[in-house]
């Protein structure tokens, strides 16, 4: 597959993982130290990207699991995510690395244009940059149906109970009882665990019931529509592609999957300032000509959108929401993990990859400690580092350069781009998201 692989070899790095085993970054185990685990269950409820990470690392460690998902079935919806180096390290972990590459794209650079489509900010990415790991961007059905397969061939066919909607949990001294209602409302038989981990998403009902009085999800007066579209390559190829302002509509581009025949599975997505939500659901349909005619006679020169537009199979809609961090995920014998206990904007891949880093924290919190003391270790070590990221990806997400450039040339071409902004000021906020994500080249190294 073209854009596989460092621009020079290097050989693949051995760490060690959480719970003590030595891993290449595709996953080749060398040496084992698990904490031994007795007689604890976790029940997952939600069977995500986050609920099938956390069975994997659960498994690693030796732990039984039983995941519950609310849908009759898995559907795939055609949009992308980016997995960052921080989050295929995690992945490496699990032996999946290899899997992921074999369907997915890896960028060589990131790049940020204003709304004529000039050149603000270019940087490397991945391995490209000098990480050990790379950076890929993976249509989210094709990653879900790794984290799936891995699941069902590590843990058992029969370990994911579909059909399952969560209705309460209750605690008593030796465990938790979980209620459950099937598709249409009526009562299932009630499961028992030693431990719960709500990972039923951005609508999650086990967060509703530990937090009853939070109300509706943030809008952050932002509607998207998002879509994929099997086109030519953009630019060179290998770009995840930022353009254009909240004023004038944004755009995200990048490729996530490619063809024999040249062509590219393209992510695309269009972000409008709107004093309306449109409806929060993921596989809402959306309007194209709610938002083409912003295109029509755009001055991007290098590429033609309302054109690559037209090329989807299938448009969806949706606003951009989050919800106000919380100072509690964890209650007893039940904890909170990914979008269910910090759900957040949907920029630089950072939803999937907290969740996944979560996963990897609460697996090895349950492996080292008694379950209670277990999850609120995980509390402790992971709250307020990602509560810190919802708040960044609201207020200073990468893609602020852009903003700030479009705001200082009051949406005008500019001329020469230092009289705007110096490079060290572009950097810094560059800077400033990898140190709060846990992206940066260090650490992600180290």
């Amino acid at each position: 597959m073209k854009g596989l692989g460092p621009r020079h070899p290097q050989p693949a790095p051995l760490f060690r993982d959480s719970l003590g085993a030595s891993y290449s970054q595709h996953g080749t185990l060398y040496t084992s130290k698990l904490f031994e685990v007795t007689d604890v269950e976790v029940a997952i409820i939600g069977g995500g990207i986050g609920g099938l990470a956390t069975a994997l690392y659960l498994h690693q460690a030796n732990i039984k699991c039983q995941i519950y998902e609310s849908a009759d079935n898995f559907t795939q919806l055609g949009v992308g995510i980016n997995l960052m180096s921080h989050a295929i390290r995690a992945l490496g972990e699990l032996g999946l690395v290899e899997a992921v590459g074999k369907v997915a794209v890896e960028p060589e650079w990131r790049c940020y244009y204003n709304h004529h489509g000039q050149l603000i900010h270019r940087e490397l990415t991945g391995r490209f940059a000098g990480y050990q790991w790379s950076h890929y961007s993976v249509h989210r059905g094709d990653l879900h149906e790794i984290l799936l397969q891995a699941v069902q061939d590590r843990l058992g066919p029969d370990v994911v109970h579909m059909g399952h909607r969560f209705t309460k949990v209750v605690e008593d001294d030796g465990g938790v009882t979980l209620h459950w209602a099937d598709p249409h409302g009526e009562p299932l038989p009630p499961t028992t665990a030693t431990i719960a981990i709500g990972c039923d998403g951005v609508n999650s009902a086990v967060r509703r019931q530990f937090h009853p009085n939070e109300g509706r999800l943030a809008f952050g007066g932002i509607n998207m529509w998002r879509g994929s579209s099997v086109y030519r390559p953009i630019l060179d190829g290998k770009s995840v592609i930022l353009a254009g302002s909240m004023k004038y509509g944004k755009l995200v581009i990048y490729p996530m999957r490619n063809y024999p025949d040249g062509r590219q599975l393209i992510n695309w997505n269009v972000e409008v300032k709107s004093e309306v939500a449109g409806p929060n659901a993921w596989n809402k349909s959306g309007n194209v000509e709610d938002f083409i005619w912003r295109y029509k006679d755009s001055s991007i020169e290098w590429v033609d959108f309302a054109d690559l537009v037209s090329h989807a199979d299938m448009v969806l809609e949706y606003p951009m929401v989050d919800r106000d961090p919380v100072d509690r995920w964890t209650f007893g014998r039940v904890t909170l993990l990914g979008d269910a206990a910090h759900p957040m904007y949907p920029r630089s891949g950072n939803g999937a990859a907290q969740s996944i880093l979560d996963a990897q924290a609460v697996a090895r919190s349950i492996a080292g400690m008694p379950p209670v003391e277990a999850l609120q270790a995980f509390q402790q070590e992971r709250l307020e580092v990602v509560n810190k990221i919802v708040v960044s990806s609201r207020t200073s997400p990468p893609d602020l350069i852009i903003e700030t450039v479009e705001q200082r040339t009051n949406g005008a071409r500019f001329e020469k781009l230092d009289d705007v902004i110096s490079k060290a000021e572009l950097q810094g906020i560059i800077d400033n998201f990898h140190r709060l994500t846990g992206s940066t080249l260090a650490a992600v190294n180290r």
